[in-house]
């Protein structure tokens, strides 16, 4: 057994209110790791063209107020 099926198979033993703590967890990292991809690609300047685009289209009238 791998470790991903013996995590899997310790959690599906838990009770609920541990599942939703893992689930948080996990929630909480992805959330993280996200925020982490985007700093980085913003500091690498691939953000940059999205930008100006949006930024152009707003500029044309192109947006709408949310």
């Amino acid at each position: 057994m791998n470790t991903i099926e013996a995590i899997t198979s310790a959690i599906a033993e838990l009770p609920p209110e541990q599942v939703a703590q893992i689930r948080a967890w996990l929630n909480e990292r992805a959330e993280s790791d996200w925020d982490a991809q985007i700093e980085k690609d913003e500091k690498a300047g691939k953000l940059t063209n999205l930008a100006e685009r949006a930024l152009a289209e707003h500029r044309a009238g192109l947006t709408r107020p949310l």
